[in-house]
């Protein structure tokens, strides 16, 4: 099997794209590509069998439906003194809450936060994956799986924050450590070095092994309630196993 991660950003100078090979109860980076255009992540997402991408895949169903509201019929908009809740509606996605209530962490919100700019950048991706024929399903069931690092790394016991940039080298350095001390089995190959100096690599490495783990079958998925939001919205995979179960 081979599992690809993609920590995508706006531009192709903060995009890291690790992949990684499973075999005979081992995994192995075999390459990598940072920076990364478009035409890179699409060549190395070609013959992979599961892709994580760190990103989200999708708007909320609410914001979408408030945006056309407010273009095309804005005497209809509500007309209650907007809150809290109310503004939270609309930044959240399902998956968004879902990981809030499992991990405590919160996801930025697609809507209000500059990842909406990476995420136009993720359609496009989509777009070009369908085109080559690749089944392309936002919730994860299809060639891409929407994938979370740090919420990864939680469910992992490993350290989740403050280990990106340069002035948190020493937390970077003793997460891999830490990492291939949980995972013997996982060979970084030349890729040791580009994760100690590029945490976009690291995060790409990360996302690569959640993508193995939804290949797999072990990741919380929607339930009934959530399903419809998730087709459009995109779903964040968390791992449901330990990544002792990763090669197996």
């Amino acid at each position: 099997m081979r599992t690809v991660g993609v920590d995508l950003a706006a531009e192709p100078a903060s995009t890291a794209v690790a992949v990684l090979d499973w075999r005979q109860g081992a995994a192995i980076v075999t390459d990598i590509a940072f920076p990364a255009d478009d035409d890179a992540v699409l060549r190395l997402c070609e013959h992979a069998d599961k892709v994580g991408i760190d990103c989200p895949l999708g708007w909320p169903d609410s914001f979408v439906e408030f945006v056309r509201a407010q273009r095309d019929t804005p005497l209809e908009l509500a007309t209650e003194q907007p809150g809290p809740a109310w503004r939270r509606s609309l930044a959240y996605r399902w998956t968004d809450e879902r990981v809030r209530a499992v991990t405590g962490l919160i996801p930025l919100s697609v809507a209000t936060d500059r990842i909406g700019l990476t995420a136009m950048r993720a359609v496009r991706l989509q777009s070009l994956l369908a085109r080559q024929g690749h089944d392309i399903d936002r919730t994860g069931a299809g060639l891409l799986v929407e994938v979370y690092p740090a919420a990864g790394l939680k469910r992992w016991s490993l350290t989740h924050r403050r280990y990106k940039g340069g002035k948190h080298l020493a937390a970077r350095t003793a997460l891999i450590g830490d990492l291939c001390a949980a995972a013997p089995w996982l060979d970084l190959a030349d890729a040791g070095e580009l994760c100690l100096r590029q945490d976009h690599v690291l995060d790409a490495v990360i996302a690569a092994l959640l993508a193995r783990a939804a290949a797999l079958g072990h990741t919380l998925g929607p339930t009934p309630a959530e399903a419809e939001a998730a087709r459009t919205e995109g779903w964040i995979a968390l791992p449901t196993c330990s990544l002792a179960d990763l090669p197996s």
